[in-house]
């Protein structure tokens, strides 16, 4: 794959609608406000801090991260989905969000914007289902079930963006100032190193979640590759509970498709140089990505980038 033909000159913008990263980055965010806000609150509410964190994490805390027991899992199977969304420690937090921004940044930038979601979701699930199966299947992680952290943040999704964005681009070069560029592969490197380095005090089945993560990333592009889109029914969902809530939404009109005679080659379609034009085929692949535009697309997209339009 060659990763040139992905640089379209037209990077995700902040302020853009449905930007999947924009989204993630906030929804983590948020919770990671609230859960702080009524952890102040609980504080404030007794003498001993260490008994107010004693309640938090039993009345609050525990209902969005993943226990470790399947008896808690039963009465809270939400938890499957909300602990990777969820943080309490400042450091964690900005460690999850600078990662996911580098990364998702990248995947945007080859992939479109629909694809970041899903794999986010995929790797975070994964991550979950396996650390549950390590807990009670490794006799070791097993006896201590009872000293085991309950699973939260979204270290394993981050891991299957990262996993991702390197399979799809492993040669995609950062910093191009700094001698050519640095491989994205150096990046993905560093930041699984960084990674471990920070789990492995923490439990074993912390460890498999991310190694899940990755896999899922690595899986869903290969899939991808081989015509195999995961993400199509996650996709069809969002825009389905998009229009129920927007009943009045309607699809932009299609303009006419307009084909000219030349004295070139027989039904080769030419497009006129227009501003207009060239910002569909850049919206088109921000949504979609690179590799599904048309030919003609294609070409006139050299023709622009000669004639500086």
């Amino acid at each position: 794959m060659n990763v040139k033909e992905y640089n379209t000159g037209r990077k995700p913008l902040l302020g853009q609608d449905n930007n999947a990263l924009v989204m993630l980055i906030a929804i983590n965010a948020l919770i990671f406000v609230a859960l702080n806000f009524l952890l102040i609150v609980y504080y404030l509410s007794y003498q001993d801090n260490a008994t107010a964190r004693i309640f938090f994490n039993k009345q609050i805390l525990d209902w969005f991260v993943l226990p470790a027991s399947t008896e808690k899992l039963i009465t809270r199977p939400w938890t499957l989905i909300t602990s990777m969304f969820t943080h309490y420690d400042v450091w964690s937090l900005i460690s999850t969000l600078l990662w996911l921004w580098g990364f998702g940044y990248i995947l945007q930038d080859l992939a479109g914007n629909k694809k970041l979601l899903p794999i986010y979701l995929y790797g975070g699930f994964a991550g979950a289902v396996c650390f549950l199966l390590s807990i009670h299947l490794i006799p070791a992680f097993y006896q201590n079930i009872v000293l085991t952290p309950s699973l939260l943040g979204g270290g394993a999704a981050v891991m299957a963006v990262a996993v991702a964005t390197t399979t799809l681009a492993p040669d995609y070069r950062i910093f191009p100032l700094i001698n050519g560029g640095i491989p994205l592969w150096v990046l993905t490197l560093i930041f699984v190193a960084i990674d471990y380095a920070t789990i492995a005090s923490t439990s074993g089945g912390y460890a498999i979640a991310h190694l899940a993560g990755g896999a899922i990333g690595f899986i869903f592009i290969r899939q991808l590759r081989k015509g195999n889109d995961w993400s199509i029914w996650m996709i069809n969902l969002v825009d389905w509970i998009d229009n129920l809530f927007n009943p009045e939404k309607k699809e932009k009109p299609q303009k006419e498709k307009l084909f000219y005679r030349a004295s070139g080659k027989p039904y080769q379609k030419t497009s006129n140089l227009t501003q207009q034009r060239l910002d569909e085929i850049l919206d088109k692949i921000n949504v979609q990505g690179y590799h599904m535009l048309t030919d003609e697309e294609k070409d006139f997209l050299k023709r622009a980038s000669r004639e500086e339009l």
